[in-house]
């Protein structure tokens, strides 16, 4: 294909990539509600639930891949993949965990001082924006006209959707935040593309890693922040960390980091505004907020978007 000057990743096959990504991107939007849950019903800031978050998610993840070392000792003897570099794989796992912790951090941060609306508009907006030129610039990759029309009208839903309904106040400390958020996500997914175009790399791996650089550098600040909640809701509580530990920390960044080495950065950036999308539809259905017109407008702008380029990656996977 003419719009893609780099040839597509080995491993993972495209189809099961974008569907990885798309399970990851409706995931992160279930953990926006569970964490606005925590905070409705107990003292838990922002910071101490990203800990909460990084530390669940390793302790899954140790486990899974405890599980699964018989299985692959017995595959490395039939079928031998290609071989990470010890040097690599160290770049890969520490950039990773500061892009990771910088991506969450701030962006919890971002919403704090200016809102949910304006930090996530912010945010996920600039995203795309970021990766598309890292990705032109670092790896040759290309959208073309199909790609960019797909783009444009991605951030046109993002901005209906989140700024169609209630207002937010700007204020320039936050938008600072919410571009350093972007500025992590927009790394990690250019290293994860970069790095895994030969098929190598371990993405289970990765993310506990990850998880653990995350939990160590955000330990000190959820401990000044509070560490332990105080609520009359204990159960409910836990029960809700150990949800977004297991569904959006633990299973879609294990997703999303094999997929993102697969599929271009600039789709896997636009595949990822379904976060706000399964974010909009849980507080329809679940949050009792109201269904409004910029929802249903916003939620099908970026549906189509993401459909269009789904369907374009595949033709260059298959061209």
């Amino acid at each position: 294909m003419s719009n893609v000057s780099c040839a597509p990743a080995v491993g993972v096959p495209i189809g099961r990539s974008l569907l990885y990504l798309i399970f990851a991107g409706v995931a992160w939007g279930t953990a926006g509600a569970a964490a606005s849950l925590v905070f409705r019903v107990s003292d838990l800031g922002p910071l101490a639930l990203s800990f909460w978050r990084c530390a669940g998610g390793l302790v899954l993840l140790l486990g899974a891949l405890t599980l699964r070392t018989r299985r692959t000792a017995v595959a490395r003897g039939a079928v031998a993949g290609p071989v990470e570099p010890r040097r690599r794989r160290l770049l890969r796992i520490l950039a990773t965990g500061i892009g990771l912790t910088v991506f969450q951090s701030a962006y919890f941060a971002a919403v704090q001082a200016t809102g949910l609306a304006v930090g996530t508009v912010v945010t996920l907006g600039a995203g795309p924006v970021l990766i598309a030129v890292g990705a032109r610039l670092t790896m040759g990759e290309r959208l073309g006209r199909g790609g960019v029309i797909a783009v444009t009208g991605a951030l046109a839903g993002l901005f209906v959707l989140v700024l169609g309904g209630e207002g937010g106040t700007v204020r320039p400390v936050g938008v600072a935040l919410a571009l350093l958020s972007a500025a992590g996500y927009a790394a990690i997914t250019l290293l994860t593309r970069w790095l895994g175009r030969d098929g190598s790399g371990d993405s289970l791996a990765t993310t506990a890693w990850a998880f653990a650089i995350g939990a160590v550098g955000l330990l000190p600040m959820a401990l000044g922040e509070g560490l332990l909640p105080h609520t009359a809701e204990l159960g409910r509580v836990v029960w809700l960390l150990t949800y977004v530990a297991a569904v959006p920390t633990a299973l879609a960044y294990a997703l999303y980091f094999a997929g993102a080495a697969v599929v271009r950065s600039a789709t896997v950036s636009v595949i990822m505004l379904l976060e706000p999308v399964s974010a909009a539809v849980i507080a329809v259905t679940a949050l009792d907020e109201r269904l409004t017109a910029a929802t249903v407008v916003g939620t099908a702008l970026l549906l189509v978007a993401v459909a269009g380029l789904a369907m374009a990656e595949t033709r260059v996977g298959k061209g």
